[in-house]
C-alpha cells in the first residue's frame, strides 16, 4: 500500500506541466535547446576557470540493512513472523572525480557553443514571436 502523499508527489510534475498557458508551453519548447546549450556553456566556462573538469561515474556499493525472513506457521497452523536479520543490500552511488582537460580544446569547444548560441537565439526569437502570434495572452 502506498502512502497518499507519495501519490501526490509523483503526480505533481504532471500537474505543473499542465499549468502553463499554451503560449508558455510553446515558448518553453522553442527555447529548450537554447537552455540546454546555456547549461553546457556554463559548465565549459567553469572547466576553463578551474583548469580541469569533473567526471561523474557510478559505483555499486553494499550496506547492511535489516531484512525480514518469510513468515512461518507454528504447530497450530498460525502464521508467525519469521524474525529479522542483517543482510547486505546493494545500491548505486554517483561519484564525481576531477579529470584533466586540454584547455585549448575546451576553449575551441566553448567558442563553438557560443557561436551556436547566437544562431539558436535568432531561431528562438522567431519561434517566440510565432508562439505569441499563435497564442496571444
Amino acid at each position: 500500500m502506498t502512502h497518499p502523499l507519495s501519490r501526490l508527489v509523483l503526480t505533481l510534475p504532471l500537474l505543473l506541466i499542465a499549468c502553463g498557458t499554451p503560449q508558455e508551453r510553446c515558448i518553453g519548447t522553442a527555447t529548450r535547446d537554447l537552455r540546454t546549450l546555456n547549461g553546457l556553456i556554463e559548465e565549459s566556462q567553469a572547466n576553463l576557470a578551474r583548469g580541469f573538469a569533473y567526471e561523474e561515474y557510478t559505483v555499486t556499493r553494499s550496506r547492511w540493512v535489516r531484512c525480514q525472513s518469510a513468515p512461518v506457521r507454528d504447530s497450530k497452523g498460525n502464521l508467525k513472523s519469521g524474525g529479522s536479520y542483517m543482510c547486505l543490500d546493494d545500491y548505486t552511488d554517483t561519484v564525481r572525480r576531477p579529470v584533466s582537460i586540454d584547455l585549448a580544446a575546451e576553449r575551441r569547444k566553448l567558442d563553438g557553443m557560443l557561436e551556436k548560441k547566437r544562431e539558436l537565439n535568432r531561431v528562438a526569437a522567431a519561434q517566440i514571436e510565432g508562439c505569441k502570434a499563435q497564442f496571444p495572452e
